[in-house]
């Protein structure tokens, strides 16, 4: 055997010990954690730099809490920002493709990822944040870190399930890195990437967890830590004021991801060429930053400033509005970046602001400030990124304080209830939602997208003209003979169906009567290409246990029958496998 053997040998040995050996995926969980940390600290020292050299801070300090940008001149660094990314866009513009997320790419590519793709990804949240643009770093680190666990479990051939879990990890280890938190970051993998918790996925989830935040600390990462300023007394009793915090927070999380939309909107429908819309998004966010500097980067050093000073209500609420608008001009002009951080330092802003409403409305509350403001962070962190327990085990590791973490639990589920109720997306499924993507987790729902009505139909299909006399369609079918029968017209399209009993159980004055108008459903059809889910809200709407299957709207020769009950026993199939192969059973 030659030299040249040795890596596709290694590869199969590889392969075949962590199809066996369960120790053997936590070596490989361990290496994407390790990598995820690596990249972590790499992004945020890039973009610290870039901080440091366009507004002139402290090596060791933060955009945010400056208190001035001096001189004025260095606001336009914003804008100098836009002008990259859009020579960015003109760049790869031939070459530009949709580019899959760690969510998406669980939920329908079996995850599969592009980390060409990713590293542009990077390259642009890298240049966006680092220029100040009011988004932060985490949406860069979990592509990377997803990427990259992708690209290794491609190179292994690991089974759909593994990969997705591999992804996960990729996921988990960045975020843990990122916030010094892994059990946070665990959690992040849990609920937000992989959208399952089961005792297959824990051990490599949390291996990769705590080998990024070990390496990200080794390396002296500037860590996204959030800082409580004081210890925290709060008991049972102290639930109600902060439960209705949480339902506020969820509204306001509505409320944020439909004005972030709506700015994009704006910049679509401005005419504006896609390269421009950057400078022009970054123009307008420093100016506001000459304002108010809070309103730039991801808002770390404004969180701790907002959260430790006596800020008073007016200054709170203008900071509030500048910072909202500043993360959708950002996101809406074409900024690369995410929402996780800019989420948590409006709602430290939200929870403040409640605590002065109801110390005003009833000042026998007693309502903490400082823990209205961990509790409105995590709430509202919830309703846009989503992931109550994440949001839970970052105010835990954040606090260290049990008594709160049941609070913020309590609360992220009723913001969570409510954004689910209300709206029905966090921030990432509700921008698939806008490409057209139907998904709302990281649930695999891929396998679904297989499960057509070409799939599951039948194609025994017997059927008679419209132009049949009664007389005649009785004879030729007798009750008892069969339930349905199709009908089309003289040119083979689609007519109809027809309800034999009923046929035979309404008299008829002309016997040479035509069948026509026993026809039902004329306009109700199938697609071949249709999706289960997509075919059960045809079968909704038509209350019909029965629907033909056409080949195309306009032809509509039929070529098959599919009924409400294989539809739905198919279903219950296909997704009782995924569930036992998602628990390891398969």
């Amino acid at each position: 055997m030659g030299l040249s053997t040795l890596p596709d040998r290694a590869m199969s040995r590889a392969r075949a010990l962590i199809r066996t050996r369960e120790p053997s995926l936590l070596i490989v969980a361990a290496v994407i954690g390790c990598l995820a940390g690596l990249a972590v600290t790499i992004m945020s020292r890039l973009a610290q730099w870039l901080h440091v050299v366009l507004f002139s801070i402290e090596p060791d300090g933060f955009l945010s809490a400056t208190a001035m940008i001096s001189p004025p001149w260095r606001a336009a660094a914003t804008a100098g920002g836009g002008v990259v990314l859009g020579a960015l866009f003109l760049l790869f513009f031939r070459r530009a493709r949709q580019i899959v997320d760690p969510i998406e790419a669980n939920a329908l590519h079996g995850g599969r990822m592009s980390l060409r793709d990713s590293l542009r990804v990077a390259l642009e949240a890298i240049i966006s944040n680092g220029s100040g643009a009011s988004v932060g770093l985490e949406a860069g680190y979990t592509q990377v870190g997803s990427a990259m666990a992708s690209r290794i479990g491609q190179r292994l051939h690991l089974r759909r399930t593994d990969l997705r879990t591999v992804v996960g990890c990729g996921a988990a280890g960045a975020i843990a890195a990122a916030f010094s938190a892994p059990l946070t970051g665990a959690f992040y993998g849990f609920e937000l990437i992989i959208g399952v918790y089961t005792v297959a996925n824990i051990a490599p989830v949390m291996t990769a967890s705590i080998a990024g935040f070990l390496v990200a600390q080794g390396l002296g990462a500037a860590a996204y830590t959030i800082e409580v300023p004081k210890a925290l007394a709060l008991h049972a009793v102290d639930y109600p004021p902060y439960l209705l915090l949480g339902v506020i927070a969820g509204f306001a999380a509505i409320a944020i991801m439909r004005l972030v939309t709506l700015a994009e909107v704006i910049f679509q429908k401005s005419r504006l060429p896609r390269a421009i819309r950057p400078a022009v998004g970054g123009a307008i966010l420093g100016g506001l930053a000459l304002y108010s500097p809070q309103v730039l980067g991801a808002g770390h050093g404004a969180m701790h400033l907002n959260m430790a000073e006596g800020v008073p209500a007016g200054l709170l609420a203008t900071i509030l509005l500048l910072k909202i608008a500043g993360v959708s001009i950002s996101l809406g002009s074409g900024f690369r970046g995410g929402m996780f951080f800019a989420s948590l330092f409006l709602g430290v802003i939200v929870g403040k602001l409640f605590a002065m409403a109801v110390a005003w409305i009833a000042p026998s509350a007693g309502i903490d400030p400082v823990a209205a403001a961990i509790v409105g962070m995590s709430a509202l962190g919830v309703g846009i990124v989503g992931g109550p327990l994440t949001m839970t085990f970052l105010a835990l590791e954040a606090t260290g304080d049990l008594a709160i973490t049941g609070i913020v639990l309590a609360a992220s589920i009723l913001s969570a209830i409510t954004v689910r109720e209300f709206f029905g997306y966090s921030f990432s499924t509700w921008r698939l939602h806008l490409r057209g993507e139907t998904i709302r987790s990281a649930i695999d729902v891929g396998w679904l997208r297989g499960l057509t009505v070409g799939r599951m139909m039948r194609t025994d299909v017997r059927s008679v003209l419209a132009t049949m006399p009664v007389s005649a369609f009785r004879s030729l079918f007798p009750l008892g003979s069969t339930q349905r029968v199709v009908v089309t017209d003289t040119d083979g399209r689609y007519a109809g169906i027809i309800l034999v009993a009923e046929i035979h159980s309404t008299p008829s004055e002309d016997v040479d009567d035509t069948i026509q108008s026993f026809c039902r459903q004329p306009d109700k059809m199938l697609f071949p290409n249709m999706s289960a889910q997509t075919a059960a809200k045809v079968f909704d709407e038509a209350e019909s246990e029965e629907l033909v299957v056409v080949d195309d709207a306009s032809s509509r020769h039929v070529i098959g029958l599919l009924t409400e009950a294989h539809l739905f026993r198919r279903y219950a199939e296909e997704l009782d496998k995924a569930r036992r192969s998602l628990a390891g059973e398969s």
